[in-house]
């Protein structure tokens, strides 16, 4: 049977004699009985030549899933196999390299471009804290804040936390607008 299918698979040129049987298999019915009979022999020979090398062909496939199954390689091992061979390729080939150190290159320029950008926004905060109208800015905020301090707080020259003074200027606001008279905690209003 083993000689039969490399008879099949030889490549070789067809000979005067198997183009002559070529021709008359063209037209069946130059065929004689005989030959038609030889035929039709040949062509269930040939039909369970293919079911026998089917069967043996199936019976070779399980033997190789039990092998691998036996030494733990299974479809997701070798999807991940070929995955890294593949990754691996791509990472070898000259345009995987030269685009790699492109991007890194432009990662490092866009890098020193950000660095070079904070350096130059932290220096003109430094020059505005410094400028004449920012200081003359938080002089005017300081005597707002210190007015606000001796009206609220009275004769307390000590000061106070922020809250506090907030505190105080929200509840004086409040009495104010409540249209009676301003009292000093502890007073009464007396009728």
């Amino acid at each position: 049977m083993e000689a039969q299918a490399r008879g099949l698979l030889e490549t070789e040129p067809l000979q005067g004699r198997d183009e002559d049987a070529i021709a008359s298999a063209d037209s069946p019915s130059m065929l004689s009985e005989e030959e038609k009979e030889e035929l039709k022999a040949e062509l269930v020979q040939l039909e369970d030549e293919i079911t026998t090398l089917r069967q043996v062909l199936s019976a070779k496939e399980r033997h190789l899933v039990e092998i691998k199954q036996k030494l733990g390689m299974n479809l997701m091992n070798e999807l991940k196999q070929n995955f890294s061979k593949g990754w691996h390729d791509v990472q070898t080939t000259t345009a995987y390299k030269k685009t790699h150190e492109t991007l890194s290159h432009a990662g490092q320029k866009a890098t020193a471009a950000f660095s070079n950008v904070g350096t130059a926004i932290s220096k003109k905060f430094g020059d505005m804290r410094n400028s004449p109208t920012f200081k003359s800015f938080e002089e005017r905020v300081e005597t707002t804040v210190t007015s606000l301090k001796t009206k609220v707080g009275g004769a307390n020259h000590g000061g106070g936390s922020f809250e506090e003074v907030l505190s105080s200027t929200a509840h004086a606001s409040a009495q104010s607008s409540a249209g009676g008279p301003r009292l000093a905690e502890g007073e009464e209003l007396q009728c």
